[in-house]
């Protein structure tokens, strides 16, 4: 049952009028190509509705008793008061189309009840969440692997290794001195500058392997590799499936 119109019908039609008025004002400007002046009068319009819905907004939470939980439950009431048909905000088409949903939403709530559009987000939001997010993982995935495969990574790590050199030599001096099989070498003669001695030869070995424009391509390979076993993984839907029980484990527990 509705739960507002029973105590404000009027305040219900206005209402509804209004997001009517602004959902059609800005699929106009969403559609067409507006001129500057007329942008204006409607930017100025959209601005005049959403401070109505403010200030309407405002009011049922104060019926509401300033409940905390208001806000949360009408989120998309609240981001459907920005006006955002400003022509600064032209090429933010996706911004705008957001903001048009969420004014259909209010013209919902007017129609078929204050929890309408919360029902109706509460029961699809799983669907819809999974039918997006999988595109979008892959998506993301894929500029992040064009982005590793770009860079100098190798080098970069060479250029730390080589910024601290010392730091790295006391490290490794200091575990093989504390080593149970390898300390007793340290009885011989001039230990110390033998283990510095590997330990420089080593360090300046491997700057020299990171340096080599092969590993750039070994580095991007493994970066395509791993991309591939991820999207599949996306793909399949494995990260979601993992920890749940399968139907053979679910047998031996049975038996």
């Amino acid at each position: 049952m509705r739960t507002r119109s029973a105590g404000n019908p009027v305040v219900d039609i206005v209402m509804l009028v209004l997001a009517v008025l602004s959902v059609a004002l800005l699929t106009y400007v969403l559609l067409g190509d507006v001129p500057a002046g007329t942008a204006r009068v409607v930017f100025a319009a959209d601005t005049a509705i959403c401070g109505v819905f403010l200030v309407e907004f405002l009011w049922r939470w104060r019926t509401a008793r300033w409940d905390r939980r208001f806000p949360l439950r009408h989120w998309y009431e609240v981001l459907g008061m920005i006006p955002i048909a400003h022509p600064a905000l032209r090429g933010l088409r996706l911004l705008r189309v957001v903001a048009l949903l969420f004014r259909l939403a209010r013209a919902t709530d007017r129609v078929f009840g204050e929890k309408a559009t919360q029902r109706f987000v509460e029961r699809f939001s799983r669907p819809i969440v999974t039918a997006i997010k999988q595109p979008i993982t892959i998506a993301v995935l894929d500029e992040v692997a064009k982005v590793l495969e770009t860079g100098r990574y190798p080098r970069n790590i060479a250029h730390s290794v080589d910024e601290h050199r010392e730091l790295l030599r006391d490290i490794v001096t200091e575990k093989v001195k504390n080593d149970p099989q390898l300390g007793v070498l340290s009885r011989l003669p001039f230990h110390d500058e033998i283990i510095r001695s590997l330990v420089d030869t080593t360090i300046r070995v491997l700057l020299e392997v990171l340096a080599d424009p092969r590993m750039d391509v070994f580095f991007a390979h493994a970066v395509r590799e791993n991309q591939a076993q991820i999207r599949a993984a996306v793909e399949q839907g494995l990260h979601e499936t993992r920890g749940e029980p399968t139907a053979t484990s679910n047998t031996v527990s049975a038996g």
